[in-house]
């Protein structure tokens, strides 16, 4: 049952909905303050994706779907952006905190009862570790995908953020935060790097980082996290176990080493570069990186929400250009990370005089060395980037809305929609075509209406990261890594 009325909500517009979270003295340009129509259109598109994970998900055992409606199989990512999903929707008053707690509770007994172990099948993960993809009748492993250690580090994200919130004296929150701390201790992450008889990773040989997965058949996956992206999340967890914590070699031999690399100038911008938004945001869902640094980004003058902030207006700027003459793109149409796409092609289209490559599921994003654009554009990467540029991100999403409304739906906007892909035959199998304004998605994706929500919320009031500053193995995974600074070292 959702709780808050109409004139409650409304009520919220003068509040903490129009003024983003105080922010760090590093990013002046996150001061802010949204109009009520803006105000208004991010309370409602919280409260549509808070409702795709309330309502997609089982109450029992919180298997979010993938995608929806088509909801192949689960994915366990999608799992802790529904646990966070469920203490917003809690602190929002959409839902009653009894109601949200025990359906976390429940779904933390369901998930740390499911079955471990090194067999091909029959099981859901391995060490702590969960498989990518679970089936929704058992939760156990989908066919043959890979135990991943970033898919069960988002999970562990939700896990970590419900152990700090629910922090009542009731039955269920006590349970919650019990069964938190055991999912977490029970991951080995030292399994996840490599003895010397494993094959070594192809984009870093001899290194002692993590690799990004494992399976029974054939072991290590080919690549281990190493340069900028998502994996940031991965080693602050992996160092911060109470149990079974990796080195600080991890980082600085792995995900570290290459980062001089990565660091370019694009769009107007100096940062770490990474193509598609989802590496510059999945970390800062859970945690608050305004004023806080390790010595990289340190001797750079900046910390890491200012470079997220750079490699979203260098986004936006790629997109006011528009060097590949795509159809819609401007200022405020801008926007690529993981989605869906209408359809693998090449060469086959013709699109403002030109010959065109079109792709299904893709890694879309743009930097100074890959490329990856095909006219799809994905409101969940001006959405997940709402509280490092709300200035860019809001008007943006507002416009995706307004110049595109079969994109948007009850449960906010589907995955993503292409202006450019107009052509009805044969029809699209991931979407709908119209011959005017072009191909829509016909799924919502769990990983992309995830950060959406909690990076709102992280802007209005800035709830999980506030959440997040209390819990623990947190503080550890940062202070082992060498981050300090700001409410790091104030704790």
């Amino acid at each position: 049952m959702f709780l808050r009325t109409a004139a409650a909500t409304l009520a919220l517009l003068t509040g903490a909905c129009a003024t983003p979270v105080p922010p760090a003295a590093s990013t002046p340009a996150t001061v802010w303050r949204a109009s009520p129509d803006q105000a208004a259109f991010v309370d409602d598109l919280s409260q549509r994706t808070f409702r795709y994970f309330w309502d997609t998900t089982s109450p029992s055992t919180c298997l979010a779907p993938d995608r929806w409606p088509s909801a192949p199989f689960s994915s366990v990512a999608a799992i802790g952006f529904a646990l966070t999903a469920y203490g917003i929707g809690a602190e929002r008053g959409w839902v009653s905190r009894e109601d949200a707690a025990k359906r976390t509770a429940d779904c933390l007994d369901f998930l740390y009862a499911l079955p471990q172990g090194p067999e091909a099948s029959g099981v859901a993960g391995h060490k702590g570790f969960f498989y990518h993809f679970l089936d929704f009748q058992r939760g156990h492993r989908y066919r043959n995908v890979e135990l991943s250690s970033v898919d069960t580090t988002l999970m562990l994200g939700g896990v970590l953020f419900a152990q700090s919130y629910f922090d009542r004296a009731t039955a269920d929150e006590r349970r919650v935060r019990d069964m938190a701390e055991k999912l977490y201790a029970r991951v080995d992450w030292t399994f996840m790097q490599r003895g010397p008889n494993d094959r070594p990773a192809t984009n870093l040989p001899g290194s002692r980082g993590l690799s990004m997965g494992w399976r029974p058949e054939r072991g290590y996956e080919p690549h281990d996290w190493v340069g900028y992206n998502e994996g940031m999340l991965v080693y602050i967890l992996a160092l911060g176990s109470p149990t079974h914590p990796v080195g600080k070699e991890a980082w600085d031999d792995g995900w570290a080493r290459n980062l001089p690399e990565d660091w370019r100038d694009y769009m107007g911008q100096t940062y770490l570069t990474f193509e598609p938004l989802f590496g510059h945001q999945y970390s800062h869902v859970w945690v608050d990186f305004r004023g806080i640094t390790e010595p990289f980004i340190a001797s750079k003058g900046i910390d890491y929400f200012e470079n997220s902030r750079r490699a979203t207006l260098a986004q936006q700027e790629y997109g006011r250009r528009n060097p590949n003459d795509w159809v819609g793109y401007g200022e405020h149409m801008w926007g690529w990370t993981a989605s869906d796409g209408p359809e693998n092609s090449s060469g086959k289209r013709i699109v403002n005089g030109r010959p065109r490559t079109f792709q299904t599921y893709s890694a879309r994003g743009v930097s100074p060395t890959i490329v990856r654009d095909d006219g799809t554009l994905v409101p969940t990467a001006p959405g997940g980037s709402i509280p490092f540029a709300p200035e860019a991100t809001i008007p943006t999403l507002m416009a995706m809305k307004d110049r595109y409304p079969r994109v948007w739906d009850r449960y906010g906007f589907r995955d993503a929609f292409n202006p450019s892909f107009t052509f009805t035959d044969p029809p699209s199998r991931t979407g709908t075509v119209d011959a005017r304004t072009g191909w829509v998605a016909n799924d919502y994706l769990g990983i992309d209406q995830g950060p959406i929500l909690a990076m709102a919320e992280n802007w209005r009031s800035g709830l999980v990261w506030k959440t997040m500053r209390k819990n623990p193995h947190i503080s550890r995974g940062l202070t082992r890594i060498g981050f300090s600074g700001g409410w790091l070292s104030q704790k």
